[in-house]
């Protein structure tokens, strides 16, 4: 039997596209079904200076358990050194440069001439495979380059260390024996690809994805690139249906945790698609109390700062020094769990002179129309309206203010609560956002959960302003 390894871009291609669909919680969310169908490589991406991707990575890496981690470089040594730190602490990390090798793609992508590139594709294999034990070399849009260039590209990956190489057919324009025949040829001109990890990339472009996975495998492939979402990869569930149809006669076999196929499958598109407006705040939904959390009175405070530390926030001292009194005061009438330190850290922690300030806002919503909210802010003594549709007056209401702010922000949470009895209750309420991997807290009280919601965001909103002043 030959073992068949797979390798999804599923999150890689996502953080390519303009707007990525999914949210920071999402994105490690999505990391952790993979692996738990044990897919072989995960594929990611951290961009040079990105905060945001190294801090996903580092956040995820921990968790995965049978499933390498792989990041696609920048083509610098600066990429791949900032691509391996957010890696390093993965089980099986994996560093990715993929390199075009078409006349077309390498003037497109890298601006580079053939000779430059090869000039380059050894010092950066070489940098990648001094860090990490597993580099892969991908040959994009292989199929539309030149062979005698393709086969010093790859041999000058292969010598100078890397384990895996990969053929793109990113045009898609292989029938799949005509792709069965370039790789076989393309092994006979580099020899030393038997001693390595040959992957192929096989576009669904004509529809003969399958088939091309198929013919690429009995050449001797023996890692398929997948995607789910994606229109031109096929989803893992492809090879899966192929194995179980022609497994055995095909001899073949691979890792995938075949009986969570579906369910696994199923949640990572949930999250791929957008449910919500195509902007809504709340991409990620609101999130469950995590009751792993439960401090007491005479806590010290280290143990508060390691909980605050497990809720996301990234403290200064003199924030965590007033998060600390808070905590103290509060822990002496109840046990504090997940939901009481967050409004503490909300209500504590970097407290501002406020950018924005909410002057009106005017929210509708019925059972027969689109809900609606008009919201008017102060800044600098301006006035600033929004107006938006949204699939709720809160969801609507957020979306105005980020109208009026002109950028969108990941909400990390949202949670409200009643904090007083009866018919006049006051209602709390709770916003987490995240701006460049950080995540910053907002609290706001009122009858009107609405209006607490808006004072909420606004809280949150201010305290990035401030900080990005600061930058």
């Amino acid at each position: 039997m030959k073992t068949i390894r797979i390798s999804d871009q599923t999150l890689r291609l996502n953080e390519t596209q303009k707007s990525p669909v999914s949210s920071f919680r999402e994105k490690v969310e999505i990391m952790k079904e993979m692996d738990r169908l044990c897919v072989d490589v995960i594929e990611t991406t951290c961009r040079k200076e990105q905060k945001a991707d190294a801090l996903l990575l580092h956040t995820a890496a921990p968790l995965l358990r049978h499933s390498a981690l792989s990041c696609a470089c920048e083509l610098t040594t600066e990429g791949i050194d900032a691509a391996w730190n957010a890696i390093k602490a993965a089980a099986k990390p994996r560093l990715l440069l993929s390199v075009p090798t078409s006349s077309v793609q390498m003037e497109y992508l890298c601006g580079c001439k053939p000779k430059v590139l090869l000039e380059k594709i050894p010092a950066l294999v070489s940098h990648a495979a001094a860090l990490c034990p597993e580099v892969e070399f991908a040959a994009v849009d292989a199929t539309r380059s030149e062979p005698e260039f393709l086969r010093q590209a790859i041999q000058a990956a292969i010598d100078a260390g890397a384990t895996t190489v990969t053929v793109c057919d990113t045009a898609g324009v292989l029938l799949p024996e005509e792709f069965s025949d370039f790789l076989r040829k393309l092994q006979e001109a580099v020899p030393t690809l038997q001693k390595v990890c040959l992957g192929v990339e096989c576009s669904d472009k004509m529809h003969m994805g399958a088939a091309c996975m198929v013919a690429a495998v009995q050449a001797g492939a023996t890692l398929l690139k997948t995607a789910i979402g994606s229109g031109e990869l096929l989803p893992v569930s492809a090879f899966s249906d192929i194995l179980k149809l022609r497994g055995d006669s095909l001899e073949l076999n691979c890792a995938l945790n075949q009986p969570v196929l579906e369910q696994a499958c199923d949640r990572i598109r949930d999250m791929l698609s957008a449910k919500q407006s195509a902007r809504s705040p709340f991409t990620a939904g609101v999130q469950a109390l995590d009751e792993a959390i439960l401090l007491h009175a005479g806590d010290d405070r280290a143990t508060v700062a390691a909980c605050v530390s497990k809720l996301g926030y990234e403290l200064s001292e003199e924030d965590l020094a007033r998060v600390y009194e808070s905590f103290r005061r509060l822990s002496e009438k109840k046990d504090i769990g997940s939901r009481e330190l967050d409004a503490i850290v909300a209500s504590s922690a970097m407290q501002v002179a406020p950018t924005y300030r909410l002057k009106t806002f005017v929210a509708n919503s019925s059972n027969v129309m689109s809900a609606t909210a008009q919201i008017e802010l102060e800044k600098n003594g301006r006035l600033l309206q929004g107006i938006s549709l949204g699939d709720g007056p809160i969801d609507a209401a957020f979306l105005a203010i980020e109208g009026i702010v002109g950028h969108h922000f990941d909400l990390d949470d949202f949670q409200i609560q009643a904090v007083t009895e009866g018919r006049e209750a006051m209602g709390e309420a709770l916003v987490k956002l995240r701006s460049n991997g950080k995540l910053y807290a907002g609290r706001g009280i009122s009858t009107d959960i609405i209006g607490a919601s808006i004072h909420a965001y606004i809280s949150a909103l201010n305290k990035i302003c401030y900080e990005e002043a600061q930058e």
